[in-house]
């Protein structure tokens, strides 16, 4: 089996290394890849974002298997594009992907479904922003709606902080990732991950997993 691996990040490093060692794999290309990326299997320089050179790498590539890591291509409807073309692609769909490229699409899920999540506003305006909260307790959580590289989400400590990041990021403070705005409610105790990979009908699930987000010892500073 040969696979397609998009991607060049720690995470997609560790996902060719494993593959590598698979005895189903024959090769693990990858784009754009990284050093220890291009020690599994050839590496070829085309970006996550660039769509249409992706899908003519993989007319090239003909792989039996593509692997997309990076949201962004996801988000942007790689795999539905090559699933059209007729290749096997371990990703969601773009409609999928929104849970993650979206936090207002996520909530809003949640809420649909009745999935227990922290109470929560969604907006464009900065002055209904601001109204809905003085409605909240600090500290106060802040989160432009799409991908910000992971840089999305600010905890403002006071009401002035969050007054000021409510109008930095409805400015443009993470371009278009931050026109719609969403406002949590801080909920205090440990934060888990649990990952669960599915076909649509059966699930696996992975072990769990915790980050620590904040920059600082002792869960201080920005999120990073």
């Amino acid at each position: 089996m040969n696979i397609l691996l998009i991607g060049s990040g720690g995470r997609e490093h560790a996902l060719a290394w494993k593959m590598a060692q698979s005895p189903l794999v024959d090769m693990v290309h990858s784009t754009p890849g990284n050093p220890g990326m291009d020690e599994e299997g050839p590496c070829f320089d085309v970006t996550v974002t660039d769509i249409q050179k992706l899908v003519q790498l993989t007319l090239q590539v003909e792989p039996d298997l593509i692997v997309i890591g990076p949201e962004a291509p996801l988000a942007e409807g790689l795999s539905d594009i090559l699933r059209a073309r007729g290749f096997d692609v371990f990703g969601p769909s773009q409609q999928a992907a929104q849970l993650e490229s979206s936090k207002a699409f996520s909530k809003a899920r949640m809420v649909q479904y009745g999935v227990p999540t922290a109470a929560y506003g969604e907006f464009t305006d900065p002055v209904l922003a601001k109204s809905y909260l003085r409605t909240l307790e600090a500290p106060y959580v802040l989160k432009a709606d799409g991908l910000a590289a992971g840089k999305g989400v600010v905890i403002a400590e006071t009401l002035d902080q969050a007054d000021a990041e409510i109008d930095e990021m409805l400015s443009g403070k993470f371009g278009d990732a931050s026109a719609t705005l969403v406002i949590e409610e801080f909920m205090h105790g440990e934060e888990a991950s649990i990952f669960v990979i599915t076909d649509g009908t059966g699930a696996i699930y992975l072990p769990a997993a915790q980050d620590h987000k904040r920059a600082g010892d002792g869960d201080t500073g920005p999120n990073t």
